[in-house]
């Protein structure tokens, strides 16, 4: 008699994430993540038919939770909203690291991860035009140098979230002093 199904679909793409995370794209299979889950292989399969699928599912899930909480600031102080965009960026940091294998998913072997990987793209892009319009928004009430091009500013700042917490403070703390450290620079 096997095993029975003791897990969610949302336990399976949290192991998912951390596996891929540990392993990359390229360690993580099937079979690990099975020995990972408390239920039957076969279980899997009554969620997603194969790699593809639940890598770009994990990949969706966590970028919805960027967006569902990058959505949720409030817009009216762009450098209030940088500093908590930064926060919510750095909560999320592994982010970078995960969608970073992104291309290595073969989209001809599933519909469904070409979907969620199209959402994915699109996400990142209305990341993307959130961030460029706070600092549009900033540079137009000269709280930002306006002699640095937006893609600089845009870029720079999202890799603050690959800084790492040499001094492990809480995230908040965290992403303040990369807020303070990227604004006034490490200059006297």
């Amino acid at each position: 008699m096997g095993r029975k199904q003791s897990y969610t679909e949302s336990e399976l793409l949290d192991i998912t994430k951390r596996l891929v995370l540990e392993h990359g794209y390229d360690g993580f299979h099937l079979k690990l993540l099975s020995q990972h889950l408390p239920g039957a292989r076969s279980t899997i399969y009554q969620y997603y038919a194969n790699k593809e699928e639940i890598v770009a599912a994990c990949m969706k899930r966590v970028i919805t939770s960027v967006i569902e909480k990058a959505s949720a600031i409030d817009e009216t102080s762009p450098m209030q909203a940088l500093q908590e965009l930064l926060t919510v960026y750095v909560e999320e940091s592994e982010l970078h690291q995960l969608l970073g294998d992104a291309h290595k998913i073969n989209v001809k072997n599933s519909a469904a991860a070409s979907r969620d990987l199209d959402f994915v793209k699109q996400a990142h892009t209305t990341l993307k035009v959130q961030l460029t319009r706070l600092f549009q928004k900033a540079q137009q009430e000269k709280n930002i140098r306006e002699d640095i091009p937006l893609p600089v500013l845009v870029g720079g700042f999202s890799n603050l979230i690959n800084t790492p917490n040499m001094i492990n403070v809480p995230t908040p703390q965290w992403s303040k002093l990369l807020f303070q450290m990227w604004m006034g620079g490490a200059q006297r």
